[in-house]
């Protein structure tokens, strides 16, 4: 997979290395609320969501989540890429930032370099997203990067329904998402 660069990010494979920087992550509580317990609590376990998520996402489909860092000195401040789950019917991206990066414009940045990879190198007709119905900072997010709501959807095991967006040519071209 390549490294991306935009204007004050560059977007790159998670590696053994990033494995501190994932402990933080995803033990941060906008993390934790936002996206759920992923059960990281040492080096050992984030090495372990590297190696079995991204890392065999890599392998597998082509595609995963990315480090995200500042182009500016290369400090890591978070994750976004494009995940395939069993349970929805395309691709979907997903997005996570250090709190102390939010409400800079670095997930629309991201989202949007990844969703042109997606479509331009990849050559996807749809993405998809899926977020819980109360995080209006992602649903900000998602619509700022020109995807639309499909409505809402139970999704894998969790007992909750998350809103389900799909890329603009998804909404327009109608065979969307799952009901």
């Amino acid at each position: 997979m390549p490294t991306i660069h935009t204007d004050r990010l560059t977007l790159r494979e998670l590696a053994a290395g990033d494995a501190g920087f994932i402990l933080e992550l995803l033990n941060e509580p906008g993390f934790l609320g936002g996206i759920g317990d992923r059960g990281v609590r040492d080096l050992d376990g984030a090495l372990r969501y590297i190696h079995d998520g991204p890392a065999a996402s890599y392998a597998r489909h082509g595609f995963g989540l990315w480090r995200v860092e500042l182009r500016e000195g290369g400090e890591p401040i978070g994750i976004c890429g494009l995940l395939r789950r069993d349970t929805l019917p395309d691709p979907d991206l997903g997005y996570a930032f250090l709190q102390r990066h939010w409400r800079r414009g670095y997930a629309v940045e991201a989202g949007e370099a990844v969703l042109r990879y997606a479509g331009e190198t990849l050559t996807l007709p749809r993405v998809l997203a899926i977020v819980n119905p109360d995080n209006a900072s992602s649903i900000k997010v998602l619509e700022r990067l020109g995807m639309r709501a499909q409505g809402l959807i139970r999704h894998g095991s969790e007992n909750r329904d998350v809103r389900l967006y799909a890329t603009a040519e998804v909404a327009a071209g109608a065979d969307a998402a799952p009901a």
